[in-house]
């Protein structure tokens, strides 16, 4: 049951993402986001890098809280948040930006379509008119176009 749990939140993650990126990113945090978009930074982090901490912090309550109480359902969801988070990281900040320089010659149609929409999200500096809020579910528009190449 635990690990239908994590799954679940994992799963689940996706449209809390989605949700989150659309109406707090590209809204009330917008002033933290902005630096992602215009690239109105110096040096390797960037205010947007306080999503981090903003998003581990009630998932390390979750995990702590849970194991206090038995290692219940709460610690199960904390480590799907967790399992979400290191996703992110590792597909969004290692892979899409390439703060280390891994993948960057893959031909794998879904992470292809994944660099894709991002940057589609990308060509709008601003917080309007954004497309493609999601993370891990790439629209099929953005798979096609790498099966129509050949």
């Amino acid at each position: 049951m635990n690990f239908v749990i994590i799954l679940m939140v994992f799963i689940l993650m996706e449209g809390a993402t989605w949700l989150i990126h659309k109406y707090i990113m590209h809204g009330l945090l917008w002033s933290l986001h902005k630096d992602h978009h215009d690239h109105g930074h110096d040096g390797p982090l960037e205010r947007n890098d306080w999503f981090f901490f903003i998003f581990a912090t009630p998932a390390i309550a979750l995990m702590y809280f849970g194991a206090e109480a038995g290692y219940n359902y709460l610690f199960y969801v904390g480590v799907g948040i967790t399992l979400y988070g290191m996703a992110y990281f590792f597909v969004h900040d290692i892979f899409i930006h390439q703060r280390i320089s891994i993948l960057r010659d893959t031909k794998n149609p879904y992470l292809l379509s994944i660099r894709r929409a991002h940057k589609q999200h990308h060509k709008h500096i601003g917080k309007e008119h954004g497309e493609c809020f999601g993370f891990l579910w790439v629209p099929v528009k953005y798979f096609k176009m790498y099966f129509n190449k050949k």
